[in-house]
């Protein structure tokens, strides 16, 4: 049969390709998609030959309503502006493109009514699961994931239920790291920038990263008392705070940032007010976003691998029997780990006071 032919007059089929690739449309969907069986590579290369020669496209629709699901991930970020989730964000996209997926991405914006929209949206398109980077999940949110039965994993934030998939970083043991190399330069006392008062409590990073510190600074014998300060999440309404904060005649010698953001706005004010960092004044950030080696000085932080943590939540959340190796599971019997924790280390560069 004439392939041009073919296309000018109908629907180019699966059964079309099978022929013009001499082999079974069962083998022409395990290349489609990848699996669930291997095929030769000289099947796979004729297989996609007749793809290509026959102009064939997928019928996504059908297959998503034949096994309920899509080749889609929901992806739900509180603000993909701040280069942290733009980063996890990135990374996540290149982990799901080599499992075949695609990426849905939605902004919270730190509101639970907007999680829950982005959630109801995803799971009506039928993804195969969903990542959640979230300050929650919110009681609504839970009830919208149970309603639609989905897989979901947490990312960033720290599961309070065992049941929970989550993906972490040992956020108090990095913010703990970060405060002893402070101590270890000379500082009587090193202060914190937290977060906001809206952060919860219990299994936030920027609360963990607080943790980290105040264990830090007990552990040396010192007072964390007035040492605390809230600060916005993004640079440039911590770059305010630190203007107040940097005039002031008791100003600290050494501060630990809950976030990079936080610490570009930290060193923003000081170059503003003349204030040498690191003589005059000694800081450290938190996750490593590509900008910190780009600041003057460029910041010293706490960094992760965060392709690997992608690879782990995409894994996780398309088959939540696999295990990543590298990571510490935790959580149900028998080892069968629903929560990946990943090691965080401190990437030296010039504004704590080396080099």
């Amino acid at each position: 049969m004439d392939p041009r032919r073919l296309c000018g007059v109908a629907k180019v089929t699966r059964d079309d390709v099978a022929r013009v690739a001499g082999t079974s449309t069962a083998v022409v969907s395990y290349v489609i998609n990848n699996g669930p069986r291997p095929v030769a590579p000289a099947t796979r290369e004729r297989v996609l030959a007749a793809i290509k020669e026959l102009g064939y496209r997928p019928d996504r629709v059908a297959q998503a309503m034949a096994s309920r699901r899509t080749d889609l991930i929901g992806l739900v970020v509180p603000d993909a502006r701040q280069p942290f989730f733009a980063e996890m964000s990135h990374a996540v996209e290149r982990a799901a493109a080599e499992r075949g997926k695609m990426v849905l991405v939605g902004n919270s914006d730190y509101l639970d009514e907007r999680e829950v929209h982005y959630l109801r949206a995803f799971l009506g398109m039928r993804v195969s699961g969903l990542i959640l980077i979230s300050a929650g999940p919110s009681e609504h949110a839970a009830a919208e994931i149970d309603a639609w039965d989905a897989r979901v994993v947490l990312m960033h934030r720290r599961p309070e239920a065992i049941d929970d998939v989550a993906v972490v970083l040992d956020d108090v043991g990095g913010a703990q790291l970060a405060t002893r190399h402070l101590l270890e330069h000379g500082h009587d006392h090193v202060a914190c920038l937290g977060g906001v008062e809206e952060t919860p409590k219990h299994g936030d990073p920027v609360t963990d990263h607080i943790v980290g510190w105040e264990r830090a600074m007990r552990e040396a014998g010192k007072s964390v008392e007035g040492r605390l300060y809230q600060a916005p999440y993004n640079r440039y309404d911590t770059y305010r705070l630190a203007l107040g904060l940097l005039r002031r005649p008791d100003r600290p010698t050494a501060l630990f940032c809950a976030t990079d953001d936080q610490a570009i706005g930290v060193l923003r004010a000081a170059r503003e007010l003349d204030i040498d960092v690191p003589g005059q004044l000694a800081v450290i950030g938190f996750d490593d976003v590509k900008e910190a080696a780009l600041t003057d000085p460029p910041l010293t932080t706490v960094g992760s691998d965060r392709k690997a943590m992608a690879r782990a939540a995409v894994d996780l959340v398309l088959d939540d029997s696999v295990r990543i190796p590298g990571t510490r599971a935790a959580g149900v019997p028998g080892g069968k780990g629903r929560m990946r924790q990943f090691p965080s280390g401190l990437v030296i560069r010039r504004s704590c006071g080396c080099g």
